[in-house]
């Protein structure tokens, strides 16, 4: 053990004793005039290279932070990706749809002239419509009592039905009609059957 830390100082030593020598011979080195030039040459390298680390350092630095900028930015796309995927499969039914339009253009003698088009109009609200009472099948009226039968027939229960049918359109016709719009009798008609109307009645038709 004690031979082996012997050694190690000895070899220590030596290469201190070496390190020196070096140094020495470098500053015999440096006091020739013959080598000064070059050794002028070998300072201007060590500059321009350490300018050239400082400057890789710095560059790395710069790439270091544009990596995590980046990291950021595509944690974001994702999101914003994940949100616009969830809106677009769950998109609200009561939202209008998109119209596209053309611009066209209308050449006229020498000149170009565009048209836009014209505006869609919105189509008109679909009124509800009128419910007429279901005419009575055969075997319906096959269930109809024996005793019932003979008072009445099959075509007289239809035509009755009808004829019921034709009242009650003729009645809402006049109801969905703009008040505007009708004449006298028609508005006397409106306003009667706006006051036979109640709360068990209004609308079921």
């Amino acid at each position: 053990m004690a031979s082996s830390s012997l050694e190690d100082l000895c070899l220590h030593i030596n290469m201190k004793i070496s390190d020196v020598k070096k140094c020495l011979l470098l500053r015999d080195i440096g006091k020739d005039d013959f080598r000064q030039p070059v050794l002028r040459k070998i300072h201007k390298e060590l500059i321009l290279v350490h300018g050239l680390l400082n400057k890789m350092e710095n560059e790395v630095k710069q790439q270091e932070k544009m990596k995590d900028s980046l990291k950021e930015i595509q944690k974001a796309v994702e999101r914003d990706q994940k949100e616009a995927q969830h809106l677009l499969e769950n998109i609200p039914r009561y939202l209008p749809k998109l119209l596209r339009c053309r611009t066209f253009c209308v050449k006229k003698k020498g000149q170009r002239r565009i048209v836009e088009p014209e505006p869609m109009k919105k189509p008109a609200k679909e009124k509800d419509p009128i419910k007429e009472a279901a005419l009575i099948t055969t075997e319906e009226f096959q269930s109809v009592p024996a005793y019932m039968k003979g008072r009445i027939t099959y075509e007289q229960i239809n035509a009755a039905v009808q004829a019921i049918n034709r009242a009650v359109v003729g009645k809402y016709k006049i109801l969905y009609k703009p008040v505007k719009s009708m004449n006298a009798p028609l508005r006397k008609l409106y306003h009667r059957f706006m006051e036979e109307e109640t709360k068990d009645t209004k609308g079921i038709f």
